[in-house]
């Protein structure tokens, strides 16, 4: 999902500035001292430019002359971007991310998953026959997560529509976020096979208006399931 997470001092200069803007640490419109950031991480004046490169292709920077670089207001940010999501999934902004992402995956799924049981075909079927295999087999959170992952992607595949297709950057975040809820919680949400099962069988029947209603049932769990491990929330 993220292009530059950890990947080396260029990566983590982009993290961190990012983090900063995000937070408001940098906040909009204010203008950065690269003098300053370069000498606190300790980079060349190429890997704070290539940084900043990466930063402005995503929405959060700009430069002009005379002014200099400047971060842009977040209207203009790419708020979709796979790494600004990760950005703020793991902000303390997270868990209105979170909210957000909840509220465009019901309207996206439900609608989607109509699609999918009309228009499936057999290799649909099979991957996800095999998202669901993975998901009863997986045994932590991180395989947990990727099965799951795999699912709703498939699901989204089987539309044959491209842009939804697409919509898997949300999907990815949206189940990032909540890995990262209910990692290490002893109270930890129910088994997350059979609503997904449920949502599998009115596909493979073909049934739109049924695998619809399964999908709404399966957001709603997801939901409740977060809301009771979110801190700060009654039985957290």
């Amino acid at each position: 999902m993220s292009l530059y997470g950890n990947r080396g001092v260029h990566g983590q200069t982009v993290d961190a500035i990012a983090r900063r803007v995000l937070t408001g640490e940098l906040p909009e419109d204010a203008t950065l001292d690269l003098t300053a950031l370069q000498a606190e991480f300790g980079v060349s004046l190429t890997v704070m430019r290539e940084s900043l490169k990466v930063l402005a292709a995503k929405g959060l920077v700009d430069a002009r002359q005379k002014r200099g670089t400047y971060v842009r207001r977040r209207a203009d940010w790419n708020l979709l971007d796979p790494d600004v999501l990760r950005w703020q999934a793991t902000s303390e902004s997270g868990a209105s991310l979170l909210r957000n992402l909840e509220e465009v995956r019901g309207i996206i799924e439900p609608a989607a998953v109509r699609l999918a049981a009309l228009r499936r075909t057999n290799d649909d079927l099979a991957r996800l026959d095999e998202a669901l295999d993975a998901m009863s087999r997986a045994d932590d959170s991180r395989s947990a997560v990727a099965a799951d992952l795999c699912f709703h992607r498939a699901l989204l595949n089987a539309t044959h529509n491209e842009l939804l297709e697409r919509m898997e950057t949300v999907l990815e975040s949206a189940l990032a976020t909540r890995d990262q809820l209910v990692h290490g919680t002893e109270d930890a949400s129910d088994d997350p096979v059979p609503s997904h099962r449920a949502v599998l069988d009115c596909v493979r029947a073909g049934d739109a208006r049924a695998a619809e209603a399964a999908m709404r049932a399966l957001l709603d769990k997801a939901i409740s399931d977060e809301e009771r491990l979110r801190p700060g929330t009654e039985g957290a």
